[in-house]
């Protein structure tokens, strides 16, 4: 009898002191010793929170972005696609642009393809639509290419890269007048993003992988 009122003294006691040194601690964890300042974080795409990317996607997308791709030609494009549509393969904007790299019916024609909905549905498609289309503008703005490339515009330097992502967004045409007006011919789409904002973006990935093609065609 003695022994079991021993324990449950023993064991009152263990809780109290528990309880007081909880609720009497002063101790607290100092955060900033996982302070990310002073890193080299590799991303390939800023985040700009003050644009406007408004998608109308589907929640049906195969897509994993990776940061670590670099200025490969495959960071390039999946840099511009995260950029387009979030990487989404099926997503369509609210001026009917389609698919991972947001292309109009009016530019698949151009490259041979006469189904925008079945383009939709087909991954692979598009990947051969983003190559050709980029072999296109290349051949297109080959001469400004040779004539702009290293050159500074707006205070950006101007790259191959750029100006093939700046092609993609606003037309071959318009990044000619972009670049022969240095910069103050300056397209912008239906969302505010300017043929500026994508030569800056974009600018000095490899995209010697790109042969031109005037002819180029993705099916």
């Amino acid at each position: 009898m003695v022994r079991n009122i021993a324990s449950y003294v023993t064991l009152t006691l263990t809780i109290l002191t528990l309880l007081y040194v909880s609720f009497n601690s002063n101790e607290t964890i100092d955060l900033s010793r996982y302070s990310t300042e002073g890193l080299d974080l590799n991303y390939t795409v800023s985040i700009d929170p003050d644009e406007n990317d408004d998608l109308q996607a589907s929640n049906n997308s195969d897509f994993v972005y990776s940061p670590y791709l670099g200025k490969s030609f495959i960071g390039f494009k999946e840099a511009l696609a995260f950029k387009e549509s979030g990487g989404n393969y099926f997503s369509v904007n609210t001026y009917g642009y389609l698919g991972k790299y947001q292309f109009g019916a009016s530019t698949l024609k151009l490259i041979g393809i006469h189904n925008p909905d079945s383009f939709l549905k087909d991954p692979e498609l598009q990947e051969k639509a983003f190559i050709a289309n980029a072999a296109r503008n290349k051949w297109i703005l080959r001469r400004d290419i040779k004539n702009f490339v290293g050159k500074r515009i707006n205070g950006v330097i101007v790259t191959e890269s750029g100006i093939l992502a700046a092609a993609h967004l606003a037309g071959p045409g318009s990044v000619k007048k972009y670049l022969r007006s240095y910069g103050l011919d300056n397209f912008a789409d239906g969302y505010g993003t300017t043929i500026y904002h994508y030569m800056k973006r974009f600018s000095g990935y490899d995209t010697s992988f790109v042969e031109p093609d005037q002819k180029a065609k993705a099916i």
